[in-house]
């Protein structure tokens, strides 16, 4: 550990770097979580791995040993500099400077994967966290070719993404990432892993990505706009939310939906599990598309 902290000192001070706040820049500095990371992604020379936020490459120099390619997409033109000094040697390393929000993921990994030493991609990340949430439903609403996305982020965000849907931790956001993976926590990493230290407690994942969708539905957008629209209330009955929002054309039409369905009327959408509102989804697409 002390020599990842070293380094990481010398690189700030040689570069004359100061962590970015505004692009949430925490620099890792305890080797053991590093190792940990690096042990649950399973990673072999036959794996491209997209590294999201790299910095200072403090986890890049071990994903280059372990990985068949890493290609990191960094913001900060910066670290970019750094980047490009550090592992230039590298035959199995490459550098892009984007926003990763913008960029064509899924023709990248077809590019790469059409090497046929490169088997798998996989995501591997210490992710910002101000913008964790977009990258991650952009990762799964793509429907890239990815095997697993293995991420550090904020522990509360954690507790969220990886809730069973229908629990007491579970938002829209839950569904979704069911819908798309099975998702494990695997440890959390205290402040004092980080140089400057944040204020919060960060939680490594892993998103295995299913082969196919948790649960069949008539109209996938339908599906992700009731969820949605459901917790936008989150404390109002899924009877008033989907009646506020037009979902259900009034709120006798929901009544019968939920009568329909065996559903209590006063029900809450964190009560509903994910065939739940699959089913409420397929019955209003049914309706939807008989009286057009």
């Amino acid at each position: 550990m002390n020599n990842i902290i070293e380094e990481t000192k010398f690189l700030l001070k040689k570069y004359n770097i100061k962590a970015n706040k505004s692009l949430g820049q925490n620099f890792l500095i305890n080797e053991d979580v590093i190792s940990e990371i690096i042990s649950c992604s399973n990673l072999n020379k036959n794996d491209l791995v997209i590294e999201i936020g790299p910095g200072l490459g403090t986890l890049t120099k071990f994903l280059l040993e372990k990985a068949g390619k890493v290609i990191c997409i960094e913001l900060d033109h910066k670290m970019v500099d750094i980047l490009n000094d550090r592992f230039y040697l590298y035959d199995n390393f490459k550098i892009l400077n984007a926003d990763v929000l913008k960029t064509d993921l899924s023709r990248l990994i077809s590019e790469e994967k059409s090497n046929p030493n490169i088997k798998n991609a996989k995501i591997v990340s210490n992710l910002p966290y101000y913008i964790t949430t977009p990258i991650i439903m952009k990762l799964l609403e793509e429907k890239l070719d990815l095997e697993s996305i293995t991420v550090m982020i904020q522990k509360e965000v954690a507790d969220r993404l990886t809730a069973i849907p229908g629990s007491k931790d579970c938002g829209a956001i839950t569904y979704s990432v069911y819908y798309y993976s099975i998702a494990e926590k695997i440890f959390e990493v205290p402040s004092s892993s980080f140089i400057p230290e944040p204020e919060v407690v960060s939680e490594v994942i892993k998103l295995n990505i299913r082969k196919s969708p948790a649960v069949s539905v008539k109209d996938e957008k339908l599906f992700f706009k009731i969820i949605k629209n459901s917790f936008m209330q989150r404390r109002k009955t899924l009877l008033n939310s989907l009646t506020n929002s037009q979902i259900f054309s009034s709120k006798e039409y929901g009544t019968k939906i939920l009568n329909m369905l065996g559903l209590p009327i006063n029900v809450r959408a964190e009560n509903l599990s994910i065939e739940d509102f699959g089913r409420i989804s397929d019955l209003l697409y049914l309706d939807l598309n008989e009286t057009s």
